[in-house]
């Protein structure tokens, strides 16, 4: 998309409704938007990664990143869907006689107080990731971090889990970078264990003793990686990844070795093979899978980026497990034997719900995925208690049917839901469609939408080539739709999926 210099305006004749134009005024890269008959002129890199949002989409009076799917308000440039939370810069605007004019840097407006902040009582959030910052960020934002306190087991502050596999685990970002904003006025404890609920007295119970009363109590506790199951599995060169601590064990242990082993082939796996591979270690992928990521991308998708992986140095033993490991050697089911200095396992998580179920409430089957069943006002069996994130067993009205979904912006997205919805800023039901991205090197993967398989995969484009479109679903409807190279076309899937 071609960029323009604005100094001189912008004919009013070539931005169209819902039309972006990137362009530069001076050293500063911007964006004009017509929104609503409205010209609205803004900073043109999304505050959250940086991507250009001159690729991305206008919708519903929003600017959504064409990366990351965060979604900016256009009029007042707020960030609006997570992951990103910082606003846009607005510039000041000017239209007559057929010409746009940019002016000067306007003040950042502060979102308005809502009105239900009064009345809100005592909100406890149990849990500092994803869904309880996001939720805890946006009641803040809107004037009631007073009536919030954040119960955080991980002692380690509010930060983007997401790159922990990627950018952080592969040297390329430095800790301070994976930062989230503090909700301001909140009481925020951090390194401490809710132990138990008491539903009828509306308190919990910390590990150290202590009960706070709650009002309105939001769940959010993540969970927990699935320890791997071998001989050797115990020792202390054997680890998992949920956290930035797991993240700086990997570092330490990496900086010591010269290769590695990755137990499993999923998303999280492959980034951590990816990311070692970038500190310079030989990387051993073993996955019971006979294709990675053949499950939710299909099996030419997922050949490719085995292929992609392999043309980095990776090796593969698929359709294997490991049956022991020393330190420096693992043994195969099949007698292989493999050399590392260090073994990652990424094969899942299950939802931490043992607080839930001690409380009584109603939690769903593992067969139909686990997790606290929730209605679409993400309520639980107890009115006062919700839940959110990787837990919250949810409504989706597309699929007819509840849905657990462990992905870190539905997360972030349930959360800001919630605040808005105990605020009373909306009144609707919880509809956001799931989104997810993983980087391996340079591609990157986008998935929107939920689907029980990718056997049906429809493929539109070059798979080889990195340029396509797969659409997953049953009896002719799209639920899903993974992208490589076509980050429009991820965009407008999500919209018209708000829509059905």
């Amino acid at each position: 998309m071609a960029e323009r210099n604005m100094a001189d305006g912008v004919a009013s004749q070539d931005l169209v409704e819902g039309a972006i134009i990137a362009g530069k005024l001076g050293d500063v890269d911007l964006v004009l938007v017509r929104s609503n008959g409205k010209v609205c002129a803004l900073a043109g890199q999304c505050t959250h990664a940086g991507a250009p949002l001159a690729e991305g989409l206008v919708a519903e009076g929003t600017l959504r990143c064409p990366w990351h799917h965060a979604r900016f308000q256009i009029e007042t440039g707020e960030a609006l869907g997570a992951p990103a939370f910082a606003p846009l810069d607005r510039f000041s605007v000017t239209e007559e006689d057929g010409l746009i004019r940019i002016g000067d840097l306007m003040p950042v407006p502060s979102p308005d107080v809502a009105a239900g902040a009064a009345d809100l009582g005592r909100v406890i959030i149990v849990g500092g990731g994803a869904a309880g910052h996001a939720c805890a960020e946006m009641l803040a934002r809107h004037g009631a971090g007073a009536s919030v306190t954040i119960l955080a087991q991980d002692p380690d502050g509010f930060y983007d889990r997401t790159a922990c596999s990627k950018q952080y685990l592969a040297g390329e970002a430095e800790r301070d970078e994976l930062a989230l904003p503090a909700p301001a006025g909140a009481t925020i404890r951090q390194g401490v264990t809710v132990t138990g609920i008491d539903a009828s007295a509306r308190t919990v119970r910390l590990n150290d003793g202590a009960t706070i009363a709650y009002d309105r109590l939001v769940l959010a506790t993540g969970a927990s990686p699935v320890a791997p199951d071998f001989e050797g599995a115990d020792r202390d060169d054997v680890f998992v990844l949920r956290a930035v601590a797991d993240a700086d064990a990997i570092v330490a242990a990496a900086d010591k070795a010269d290769s590695a082993i990755v137990i499993g082939s999923s998303y999280i796996g492959l980034e951590v093979a990816a990311s070692l591979v970038s500190r310079g270690l030989l990387v051993t992928v073993v996955s019971n899978a006979d294709v990675p990521l053949e499950k939710t991308a299909g099996r030419e998708i997922g050949s490719m980026v085995c292929r992609l992986h392999q043309d980095h140095g990776v090796v593969f033993h698929n359709g294997r497990s490991v049956r022991s490991w020393d330190g420096a050697t693992a043994i195969l089911d099949d007698g292989t034997q493999i050399a590392g200095r260090l073994v990652v396992a990424g094969i899942g998580v299950k939802p931490r719900i043992d607080l839930a179920e001690q409380a009584g409430l109603r939690c769903a089957d593992k067969s139909a995925g686990g997790g606290v069943v929730v209605d679409e006002f993400l309520r639980t069996s107890d009115p006062a208690i919700h839940a959110l994130g990787d837990i919250a067993h949810a409504p989706d009205s597309r699929l007819d049917h509840s849905i657990r979904v462990e992905h870190w912006v539905v997360a972030q997205r349930m959360g800001q839901w919630l605040a808005r919805h105990m605020l009373g800023l909306i009144d609707t039901p919880y509809r956001d469609v799931p989104f997810f991205w993983s980087g391996h090197y340079d591609v990157n993967l986008r998935y929107v939408g939920h689907a029980q398989s990718s056997r049906n995969a429809e493929i539109d484009g070059d798979v080889d080539r990195h340029n396509f479109c797969a659409s997953f679903g049953d009896q002719g409807e799209e639920h899903a739709m993974l992208t490589c190279g076509r980050d429009r076309a991820a965009l407008e899937f999500e919209r018209d999926l708000v829509d059905l």
